[in-house]
């Protein structure tokens, strides 16, 4: 379970009645994107029933699963500036419309990394080319897929402001919120484009590999969240940025998002799919900083191995994870990830914040480093 604490109470707009706190916070946000991409479905398909393709894969790309981690982060970003008494279901929207946000990347980067599967479904490119068979539309398949996902990427995004609208603050608070917001969306994209640049440049190092987490991980999954969520409550914005508080959110958000991004690294050689929802092996091309440790620690002979494998037209995934494993580079990735831990902690360190703030981050810090999907 990503999250720690207990519910808290307070009004809800109905009365005095018990609100989601972080241990419900997905659940609550579950909910809320349920409602909302109902009503959005609805009004898409009153244009014209020929979109139904479209809504259901972008209804499967919101609601099919997933750890709700940015809405967590927003939500510990929120509580230190607004207290433990603040009525949470205003900012609701705002928090999971992150869940939006994170659709669109998720729709384009299986587009962009050919991925098969995503949650333990098809991805949205894989749906559509399905329908494109079973419609028996004229063209080809997978050309029909990749443009359709694309599109539904894009309807995620712009769902993801339609919802943030929806938050009940006033407007100069949101706009305030929006600048961490387009901020976390500029450093995604900058990341994402350094991570296709790595599938094929000739050489990529290990501190590249780095600034492509920072940038596609770190400042999308928890930094900006962190920032998101406390603008929300009032106290966003450079002023705050540069203070005490922001600058501890920053310090651990950045290390918490490169533990994550090399706990994905260390899953995606040796997760469970049944677990992770995707195939081992799926980042084979990547220059990952798991494969990049491997190549500075490896022995002549083992690097030979090491490239025998991936010269493969099909590597062999198992016989890969055994020659990484040997280099121990599988060993200090893990070693790495425990340290930006300690990191994430420290950077909270006595800035300025509850301890229930303090301590629901550092045990999410743990959760999400240390997660087995």
């Amino acid at each position: 379970m990503l999250a720690a604490s207990g519910p808290l109470t307070c009004e809800n707009g109905h009365g005095a009645a018990a609100v989601p706190g972080p241990a419900e916070l997905p659940a609550a946000v579950e909910r809320v994107l349920a409602d909302f991409v109902r009503e959005e479905s609805a009004a898409l398909m009153a244009v014209d029933p020929a979109l139904q393709p479209l809504v259901s894969a972008a209804r499967a790309a919101v609601l099919g699963g997933g750890k709700r981690v940015r809405p967590l982060f927003a939500y510990w970003g929120w509580r230190s500036a607004a207290g433990p008494h603040a009525p949470l279901h205003r900012v609701l929207p705002a928090l999971a419309a992150l869940e939006l946000l994170h659709a669109f990347a998720l729709v384009h980067d299986d587009v962009m990394d050919r991925s098969d599967t995503r949650r333990g479904r098809p991805t949205a490119h894989r749906q559509l080319a399905a329908t494109h068979t079973a419609q028996r539309l004229r063209g080809d398949a997978d050309r029909f897929g990749d443009a359709g996902a694309i599109l539904v990427g894009d309807l995620c995004l712009v769902w993801a402001d339609r919802l943030m609208a929806r938050a009940d603050v006033p407007a100069a608070v949101l706009a305030t919120a929006r600048a961490a917001y387009d901020r976390m969306r500029i450093e995604a994209v900058a990341g994402q484009f350094l991570d296709v640049l790595g599938d094929c440049a000739r050489t990529w190092s290990p501190e590249r590999a780095l600034r492509t987490a920072r940038l596609k991980t770190a400042g999308y999954t928890a930094t900006w969240p962190l920032h998101f969520g406390a603008a929300l409550a009032g106290s966003g914005g450079a002023a705050f940025a540069h203070g005490p508080l922001g600058r501890a959110f920053t310090g651990y958000g950045l290390a918490v998002g490169e533990a994550f991004q090399l706990r994905d690294d260390l899953l995606g050689l040796y997760g469970e799919p049944a677990v992770t929802g995707k195939p081992v092996g799926d980042d084979l091309g990547k220059p990952t900083m798991l494969l990049l440790l491997a190549r500075q620690r490896a022995t002549p002979a083992q690097a030979a191995e090491l490239d025998a494998i991936l010269a493969a037209p099909r590597p062999d995934v198992g016989r890969l994870a055994a020659a990484v494993r040997v280099t121990g580079a599988a060993e200090q990735l893990s070693d790495m990830i425990g340290e930006r831990v300690a990191d994430a902690r420290a950077a909270l360190g006595s800035a300025p914040m509850p301890e229930a703030v303090r301590d629901g981050l550092g045990e999410l810090a743990a959760a999400v480093a240390w997660r087995a999907a």
